[in-house]
């Protein structure tokens, strides 16, 4: 069946449709990653935009439950050059298509993804929608120009837990997982380090939290406008100086506003698995796997405060900062990355040894 995907600026392009039929609305970005794709689709962090993966052949080894990092997929689109046919892994239990049929994710195939790519790149990440149903050029530009966009909507309400639970029974040290729309893998590290994590709703207070008694707060990754979310702003403000703080993504920028900094908007965003990080510290330089389209201004921050400690070596923003005074850190990009790059888990052994010392004050 043919799709169309249209974009706000009036560029269209003409491919199949896989997975749902249907249309649906959403930013448009690329992710750079080679492997990975069922990673990106579950990944809350992708709520609300279409994503279009320069790796020109998509679902060559299937979908394994095993590898998802939420319950289901939460994008809004998926865009390939080719959707493979054939699912060639002894792990997989059902092809791309079958898993986006049952999810009712609507993908598109056939597409330059090259030609797309390039034009985000230039003029930036912008509304778009996928449709199989209206395949009128003009309507969908108007239907993309009237989506409601990321900057200042909160998707993180749609996307985190509806209640407190326990991840895991056992565990040396008791820490809380804020979940903004937390990836899986975030609680398999911390347990593999021998934490027991509880995992509370966004909307969760400081008071609520710091009741439980927890030797460090993690705040997760998750969708949209950090900005937006004032009231997770507000809890990490009350949590700074009480208990050590690790954060990641959203995480990270979410720290960055209760310090009192603010964020901005990037022009096309990070995402893929190669993006190179330099530690500050020790100028060492990691690959990382990254996704996200705000970052946290660093000069909008007390320096007398907050250090830098990574930077992106491609456009030379800020991808982690570190308290001078308190037990409270956080990068911009994923170093739980379950399929890889692994040059960052280093991160969440730091996060048990400010525990450690915090324990022995």
């Amino acid at each position: 069946m043919k799709a169309i995907l249209a974009l706000e600026d009036g560029t269209i392009f003409e491919g199949t449709s896989f997975g749902a039929r249907g249309e649906e609305c959403g930013e448009v970005v690329f992710n750079t990653s080679m492997t990975g794709y069922q990673e990106i689709l579950t990944d809350p962090s992708y709520k609300g935009q279409i994503v279009a993966m320069t790796n020109p052949l998509i679902g060559n080894y299937g979908i394994s439950p095993e590898d998802c990092e939420s319950d289901k997929p939460h994008l809004a689109g998926f865009v390939v050059l080719e959707a493979s046919r054939i699912a060639s892994n002894w792990r997989s239990k059902e092809s791309l298509d079958a898993f986006l049929k049952r999810h009712k994710i609507i993908g598109i195939a056939g597409i330059d993804t090259r030609a797309l790519t390039l034009h985000i790149r230039c003029a930036g990440a912008m509304k778009g929608i996928i449709s199989t149903r209206d395949l009128n050029p003009k309507s969908l530009i108007k239907k993309a120009k009237a989506a409601p966009g990321l900057v200042g909507i909160d998707l993180v309400k749609e996307v985190t837990c509806k209640k407190p639970y326990q991840w895991n029974k056992s565990g040396k040290y008791k820490v809380v997982l804020l979940d903004c729309g937390a990836k899986c893998n975030i609680m398999r590290s911390l347990e593999r380090r021998d934490c027991r994590v509880t995992v509370v709703p966004a909307k969760t207070s400081a008071e609520k939290i710091l009741a439980l008694k927890p030797d460090g707060v993690m705040l997760s990754n998750g969708p949209g406008d950090p900005a937006a979310v004032t009231y997770v702003i507000e809890t990490v403000r009350k949590l700074i100086g009480k208990v050590p703080i690790f954060g990641i993504c959203l995480g990270h920028q979410i720290l960055g506003l209760a310090l009192g900094g603010q964020t901005y908007k990037l022009k096309f965003g990070h995402r893929g698995a190669n993006h190179p990080v330099m530690d500050l510290r020790t100028h060492k330089v990691e690959i990382t796997s990254q996704n996200h389209g705000f970052c946290v201004d660093l000069n909008s921050l007390d320096q007398d405060k907050v250090e830098l400690t990574h930077i992106n070596l491609n456009d030379q923003t800020s991808e982690g900062m570190r308290h001078k005074r308190y037990p409270a850190f956080s990068v911009q990009y994923h170093p739980e990355a379950s399929a890889g790059p692994h040059d960052s888990k280093y991160l969440f052994d730091e996060f048990i040894m400010e525990i450690e010392n915090a324990k022995k004050k």
